[in-house]
């Protein structure tokens, strides 16, 4: 086998050049010089299948490196009685094209799925609006049941937004007059309302 490496690898002069298959089998020993020339022949041709594969050109330059990093580590399992070094690299390359693809489709379906179960709750605009001015209506009828004293209070303080302090001043009445008047008013709305206490 030592043999043969060396045959193939090139080791006598104007002999061609070593191929995938020599480059490969030191590769798989630990030969870092063998694996840099073993780069330079399959790079051009692994990123080509890759780019086709997976169309996205920085894609295909990340998984191109993913292919030449494992072709680093496993070199070992190269049987070249089952076929051409080229065709074992190719090999390893379309696979991991392939999972790449099927991994960013996976992730878009996902994505997809998230985004229609979202969608897919509808919002009723007509049933909000006729259940907001419902509330509305029942709102006002309550208002209604207080005493006008309750009401003006009530109104300056949480539809107007002025302070307890504010609506004392401005209905000229002490503040806790005022302080009563509205801690009453809210009572009997939240009674009207069916506000659970």
């Amino acid at each position: 086998m030592a043999e043969r490496v060396r045959r193939i690898a090139g080791g006598a002069e104007g002999v061609r050049p070593p191929d995938a298959e020599a480059l490969l089998l030191l590769v798989a020993r630990g030969d870092e010089g063998a694996f840099e020339r073993l780069y330079d022949l399959v790079s051009g041709p692994v990123f080509g299948l890759v780019r086709r594969i997976v169309r996205d050109p920085a894609q295909s330059e990340e998984v191109t490196q993913e292919v030449l990093l494992e072709l680093w580590r496993t070199a070992a399992r190269f049987a070249p009685d089952r076929g051409s070094a080229m065709t074992w690299v190719l090999t390893l390359a379309h696979r991991r094209a392939v999972d790449r693809v099927r991994s960013a489709q996976a992730a878009t379906d996902r994505e997809d799925r998230a985004y229609r179960r979202d969608a897919d709750r509808p919002f009723d605009e007509v049933a909000e609006q006729v259940s907001t001015r419902l509330e509305h209506e029942q709102v006002r009828r309550c208002l209604s049941s207080l005493t006008d004293l309750q009401r003006e209070s009530v109104e300056l303080a949480y539809y107007r937004g002025l302070t307890y302090r504010e609506v004392a001043e401005l209905l000229d009445t002490p503040l806790g007059t005022i302080k009563t008047r509205l801690r009453d008013g809210l009572i009997r709305l939240r009674d009207c309302l069916g506000v659970a206490r």
